[in-house]
């Protein structure tokens, strides 16, 4: 504002005030979910015709991960599928599902005030048509679409534009420079003679993107001798993902991406018994329950509650697609270890051929099923 009211600033869209709380948008492209699009308060799921030309998206609305401990009002929740609309029509869905939780957001209470909850106070139907009526359309019925992982996929590609473009595996997101591995100083000298760009994945790790055939040779040497070429990882690991936790964060109860490696080291010692060292099995990490590494979907988590102690839960779907559940209120690692155990020999055993491990929990009656957050 300027003196008199001679001049104001004006947001189209929030108006007067910021919207109640975060508003996450996310664009998978089947197969992959690696953004965890039920994970956003809004996802395009990208729909092709047969010729792989974009025609459009299913849309999905409501997802969210922060829980607060012991408090029932709180929930995860996934993201429900409201239709399908045309590429021309995107933005519109957007700013109408934006404005209705602008316009029916809880301001009141800030535990309750993501989209998720509006979702579930107004009831899906009742939030759907206060879409569609603001967007001046109906959706059109939901295109068919299938899924296959929410994990990165490592290691070189090549796009329709001739583009290179390598995904380094970077445990919990941390470039720093260790023992074996000077990360930091090698992004450093690749960033001096690369000409293209440097993106970072939902799951954490980073893609050089658009190299040209012509500096192929100069970054794969570079990645070589800096050991960021290097995806030879368990299946477990690649999976994984944490939080920052502990010492950065002022929220974190207990370790998270200090702790899960070293976790890893020992839950992978029991898949390689097995034979399952190539398995991938979707394990995530929190110190608090926030859900910044998005637990709550995962196939096995944990949620830090104090120093040492996590909440345990398992059957989430893997590629995102389902919530898990609690399955221990409070474990330690020896526990979790003890309970690990038997149930990996009993998944490499008994699994059914593309069985995955969050499946045959549930399966196994370790589990049942999530449908909802709120249950």
């Amino acid at each position: 504002m300027v003196a008199g009211e001679a001049i104001k600033d004006v947001e189209p869209m929030y108006g007067a005030y910021y919207l109640p709380r975060k508003f996450k948008i996310a664009v998978a492209i089947p197969p992959n979910n690696d953004v965890d699009v039920f994970a956003n308060d809004v996802g395009f799921i990208a729909i092709a015709d047969q010729k792989g030309r974009l025609i459009g998206f299913n849309v999905t609305a409501g997802g969210g991960m922060g829980v607060t401990h012991s408090n029932k009002k709180t929930y995860p929740r996934t993201g429900d599928v409201l239709g399908f609309c045309t590429t021309d029509r995107g933005h519109k869905v957007a700013e109408s599902i934006l404005t209705t939780q602008r316009d029916n957001g809880n301001r009141a209470d800030r535990k309750n005030a993501r989209l998720k909850y509006t979702i579930d106070r107004m009831g899906l139907d009742a939030f759907k048509a206060e879409v569609e009526k603001r967007q001046g359309f109906a959706f059109e019925p939901a295109k068919p679409f299938h899924f296959e992982s929410n994990v990165d996929e490592f290691g070189w590609i090549k796009d329709a534009q001739g583009k290179y473009h390598f995904t380094c595996f970077i445990e919990n997101g941390r470039v720093q420079d260790e023992p074996g591995k000077d990360f930091k100083t090698g992004l450093r000298e690749i960033a001096k003679v690369h000409k293209g760009r440097f993106r970072l994945t939902a799951n954490q790790h980073l893609i050089v993107s658009e190299v040209p055939e012509s500096e192929l040779s100069t970054i794969k040497g570079l990645l070589a001798q800096y050991r960021l070429d290097n995806v030879q990882f368990s299946g477990l690991r690649l999976s994984s993902s944490a939080c920052v936790a502990f010492p950065t964060c002022g929220l974190a109860m207990a370790e998270s991406e200090r702790y899960l490696p070293v976790l890893i080291d020992k839950v992978e010692k029991i898949c390689e018994e097995n034979g399952l060292r190539n398995d991938s099995i979707v394990m995530r990490m929190t110190g608090c329950p926030n859900g910044c590494a998005r637990p709550y979907i995962a196939e096995v988590a944990f949620v830090g509650k104090a120093p040492g102690s996590y909440l345990m839960l398992l059957g989430g779907g893997y590629y995102g697609q389902r919530l898990n559940k609690i399955y221990r209120e409070n474990v330690t690692e020896p526990q979790i270890l003890a309970i690990l155990g038997p149930m990996i020999k009993r998944y490499a055993l008994e699994r059914q051929k593309g069985e995955r491990f969050g499946d045959f929990v549930i399966r196994a009656g370790y589990i049942s099923a999530t449908t909802a957050g709120k249950h």
